[in-house]
């Protein structure tokens, strides 16, 4: 057990009940306790397998790499319209996690031995950047330069952010807003 965990779900009010029963199930299924982006994680060998996420509506235990799972039982959801890989599991009360938990440890091992035997997920993860932004890098030969030194996923997050809007004014005042955060090094959301 983690200390930072510990921590963790002492000060967590609203889903303590919930968080406690997802830990001891995680830990039962022999994985390896840590504390990740503020979160309870578990992994396995090294590799994420799930974490704990409490939110104001519910609690969830997030899988990784759930969609590599089977899920014959339905329960798995994506997070979000952009999620391409982890599926979560949602409980409102400490009852939905007792009713669930032999489902939750067959996720569990499922995903482990996704992970034993290599399995990895494919997916593009190329999109096509705006004619705007495009535009943008000409005229500004710094501003492609800082953001190819961007990560991926926040290249992805202004990408998407540009790109979802409609008019292309929108999507020009978008891009020169972010302009000083690119050049900055932050993502959209830091």
């Amino acid at each position: 057990m983690n200390t930072k965990v510990d921590a963790y779900v002492v000060q967590a009010r609203q889903w303590r009940e919930v968080i406690e029963q997802l830990r001891t199930i995680a830990l039962d299924c022999g994985l390896t306790e840590e504390f990740k982006w503020g979160k309870p994680c578990y992994s396995f060998e090294g590799t994420n397998i799930v974490v704990i996420q409490g939110f104001k509506a519910y609690c969830a235990l997030l899988f990784m790499k759930g969609y590599l799972l089977s899920d014959p039982e339905n329960v798995l959801i994506k997070t979000g319209e952009n999620t391409k890989v982890g599926r979560q599991i949602r409980f409102e009360t400490a009852q939905d996690v007792l009713a669930l938990e032999p489902v939750l440890r067959v996720y569990i091992r499922e995903a482990v031995q996704a992970e034993q035997s290599g399995l990895k997920v494919e997916i593009d993860k190329s999109l096509p950047a705006p004619a705007e932004l495009q535009d943008t890098f000409d005229e500004i030969p710094a501003l492609k330069k800082a953001f190819d030194a961007l990560t991926p996923g926040r290249q992805r997050a202004y990408i998407i952010y540009f790109s979802a809007s409609k008019q292309s004014q929108t999507r020009q005042l978008r891009i020169e807003k972010s302009i000083e955060r690119i050049l900055n090094g932050k993502g959209l959301n830091d």
